[in-house]
């Protein structure tokens, strides 16, 4: 990785701003930071890769909840597995769908959602402003490396003047 540094300042001083952002506001730092993972593994890097982290994440939480709460109605756990594999294979097939194509995000919504009981209410805003939280690291790591890159264009430039004096 060619930028490391800017890469780790990016990283480190946004992800310290989310977790007292998100303590200060009781949300759920780790919602915030799978929701961040799943910008940074799809592979859109812009704005629209932004939208798609919220828009893959969200239909995992649709899809759990609709497990969650449709469970509640069978009589059977054996329906709820039945249940749960159909939608597995919707977040499967939903990919075929361009702005839903990143499967992963899907699932890890659905986790999610899964491991909050399908508090939809307190996943939903941790998980959008990860998303957020990820382009915004995309963009101050862009930003870090034009600096970088004139800061050592200024120094070659200072080098050849001193070497002419």
């Amino acid at each position: 990785m060619e930028h490391r540094w800017q890469v780790a300042i990016s990283a480190g001083l946004l992800a310290g701003i989310w977790a007292g952002f998100s303590d200060i506001f009781q949300l759920v730092t780790w919602i915030g930071f799978l929701s961040c993972s799943t910008f940074f593994a799809q592979n859109r890097p812009d704005l629209k890769g932004m939208f798609m982290t919220m828009a893959t994440n969200v239909s995992g939480v649709f899809w759990a909840w609709t497990v969650i709460a449709a469970s509640s109605y069978l009589l059977s756990p054996i329906l709820g597995y039945c249940l749960t594999g159909i939608a597995t294979a919707a977040m499967c097939l939903q990919a075929s769908y361009q702005k839903l194509a990143f499967i992963p995000g899907a699932f890890i919504g659905c986790c999610i959602t899964f491991a909050m009981a399908g508090d939809v209410a307190t996943i939903l805003p941790p998980l959008l402003l990860g998303a957020i939280l990820g382009y915004s690291m995309s963009l101050l790591t862009t930003q870090l490396i034009v600096l970088t890159k004139k800061s050592q264009n200024v120094m070659a430039n200072i080098k050849i003047k001193a070497k002419e004096s």
